[in-house]
């Protein structure tokens, strides 16, 4: 181990200590059981609702309700991919199939083995899934390798996000079919089966209450706001921060902290993003608790400011806008066909 690769082990390894010693990482099974149980009763609400107010345009109220309990079940299932619920692989996995695949229509394994590819090598190039993606361009290089027609596309990729994200859980959706079908796995079975009963009792509900228009109408305002929803509590978490090199070899501290941003507000915010406002935090310790992030931020925030790392915070608009003016920028100068590769810090 080189003096660097040591200096920056003992700098995790210090951080790590203090978050042990104030029982950070310790497992919070009441605020996991009534979180799981009132969104399993929203949800049921929701769907119960959407029997009684039948075939009426009121439905696309219904959907959006819908909409939003969907992405708060996704949240449950990204921390039991996390192994923040419950002490066992199995318990959690459990958790996951039921909230990913039967509750909202993802394969729960397929997403798990992508987002462990992201944390750990997020916002790194040839590594880190959630970059590597055909709709967007985050490096310069990458919209220049495009077709004309994408680079084209490229260029005005942020004003294009927001309604791409529209389509967000219908592309998701389509993945979890794919990966289900294609890919071989212990539990490949269970997963397609639930699954499909996901597929199969949510068109049959919707096809059997409503008219085609009607039914229409609600499945484009629910999916559409799902994608959204997901989408929106997502980007603000490394979309305009540094893109690091395939070959870069920071450590996993420095990585981690340097590519992550976190996003102010009250318990609201926590709410309605999940905890994944706690970006730095949720990447520097994956299995915390959600409720611990918060906790943990001063301690963390702290540390970097000991260490002489920067520590990205902002506001939820202010991490939309430096999300935007970064994409516009790659887009222009990919699109351009000059210019030199991002590097390691977004344009300004």
């Amino acid at each position: 181990m080189t003096v660097q690769a040591e200096a920056t082990h003992r700098e995790y390894a210090l951080l790590s200590n203090q978050v042990k010693q104030a029982g950070l990482l310790e497992r919070r099974p009441r605020y996991y059981a009534w979180q799981i149980t009132i969104t399993a009763v929203l949800l049921a609400v929701g769907w119960a609702s959407f029997v009684l107010v039948g075939d009426s345009w009121w439905q696309l109220a219904v959907a959006v309700f819908l909409a939003v309990m969907f992405t708060q079940a996704g949240f449950l299932g990204h921390d039991a991919g996390h192994r923040q619920i419950l002490g066992s692989r199995r318990g959690n996995y459990v958790l996951g199939i039921l909230h990913g695949n039967l509750g909202i229509g993802l394969s729960y394994g397929w997403w798990v083995r992508k987002h462990n590819r992201h944390h750990a090598r997020p916002n790194t190039e040839d590594a880190d899934p959630d970059i590597m993606m055909r709709a967007l361009a985050f490096t310069p290089e990458q919209a220049r390798r495009a077709g004309p027609v994408a680079r084209l596309a490229f260029r005005y990729q942020a004003y294009l996000l927001f309604p791409m994200l529209l389509l967000e859980a219908v592309s998701l959706h389509v993945a979890s079919v794919r990966a289900v079908a294609a890919r071989a796995s212990r539990n490949r079975w269970l997963e397609a089966a639930l699954l499909a009963a996901h597929i199969a009792g949510y068109l049959t509900v919707v096809l059997v209450v409503l008219s085609p228009l009607k039914a229409v109408a609600f499945i484009v305002v629910q999916q559409g706001l799902f994608g959204l929803y997901m989408g929106c509590s997502f980007a603000p978490n490394h979309k305009g921060m540094p893109v690091l090199a395939a070959g870069d070899r920071t450590g996993f501290f420095r990585r981690q902290v340097l590519t992550s941003r976190n996003i102010r507000g009250s318990w609201l915010t926590d709410l309605a993003l999940g905890g994944l406002n706690y970006q730095i935090e949720h990447h520097l310790f994956p299995s915390m608790p959600r409720p611990n992030l918060r906790r943990s931020q001063r301690l963390v925030e702290a540390f970097c400011r000991q260490q002489d790392v920067p520590y990205c915070q902002t506001s939820l608009p202010g991490s939309y806008a430096q999300t935007l003016r970064y994409l516009h920028a790659v887009g222009r100068e990919g699109g351009a066909g000059g210019g030199t590769t991002a590097g390691t810090q977004p344009p300004a």
